[in-house]
């Protein structure tokens, strides 16, 4: 158990905060760390991306990236609306930039496969930057 928590609860057995005042603390605080008590490491609610510098970088900066996977759902959703004409454009552009990718085949059933797949993946760029990308 955090810190955080057993202070919430002290302050509730102490009668510093009422149930209701403890309930939505205890909330908060979950929200803050990706996780509820009921799921916690169950269903991921974050994409996470986080760039530190290696040995050899210029550059010092960290970069630290959470994304809630509502929003990346809510995105997919939303690209259902694209007209199939313009579907295609995009695809085309992005195949002339190297990415493949069909907007048409996109469903938030993939990305829930993918959130299913993806683990931990670290990728070290020429000992400049570690990139990090995962799920929480």
């Amino acid at each position: 158990m955090s810190e955080e928590r057993k202070k919430i609860l002290e302050m509730l057995s102490e009668g510093k905060i009422n149930v209701e005042e403890a309930e939505r603390l205890l909330s908060t605080l979950s929200e803050d760390t990706g996780t509820t008590p009921e799921d916690s490491g169950k269903n991921p609610r974050y994409l996470r991306i986080m760039i530190e510098p290696g040995p050899e970088s210029e550059n010092p900066d960290r970069v630290n990236i959470r994304v809630p996977l509502k929003l990346i759902r809510a995105g997919l959703k939303l690209a259902s609306f694209i007209p199939k004409d313009a579907q295609g454009k995009v695809n085309e552009a992005l195949h002339e930039k190297g990415i493949e990718a069909d907007f048409s085949d996109i469903k938030p059933q993939n990305l829930d496969e993918l959130v299913s797949q993806l683990n931990d993946l670290t990728v070290n760029i020429e000992s400049k930057e570690t990139v990090k990308v995962f799920c929480e």
